[in-house]
């Protein structure tokens, strides 16, 4: 795998790893402090695709430029006519993504744990 794609490659494994870390409740992961921590993470992690994804483009583009880009039973130009259009597409889910991830992470902020009356909080 080139280099690029094998940081993809770990930042899905760590969500994987996140998705399974965070099936339950624990010491590390009860409060809403922590819901917060990470969507302020999830919400750097997304705000991130759009340009990632765009940057996903560059050797094909650099290939075509320099006319070297092969298609299978298809011609070049049109194949990345349609590349750029998913691509732009994607690009706008993940700006409307990102978005959304900034707003549930800003519901959170004024989230706490009320310990009154919980004696291991008591001074």
């Amino acid at each position: 795998m080139s280099s690029p794609a094998r940081h993809l490659s770990g930042a899905a494994e760590l969500v994987r790893e996140f998705n399974h870390d965070s099936r339950v409740t624990r010491a590390d992961w009860e409060f809403p402090g922590a819901s917060y921590d990470a969507l302020g993470a999830l919400s750097r992690l997304v705000g991130m695709l759009p340009q990632a994804i765009d940057q996903t483009a560059v050797p094909v583009l650099h290939t075509h430029k320099h006319g070297r880009l092969l298609i299978d039973g298809g011609d070049a130009d049109e194949a990345v006519k349609h590349m750029r259009t998913a691509l732009d597409t994607a690009m706008q889910a993940a700006r409307f993504l990102s978005a959304a991830v900034d707003h549930l992470h800003s519901t959170t902020s004024p989230m706490g744990l009320d310990t009154r009356g919980l004696p291991e909080f008591e001074e």
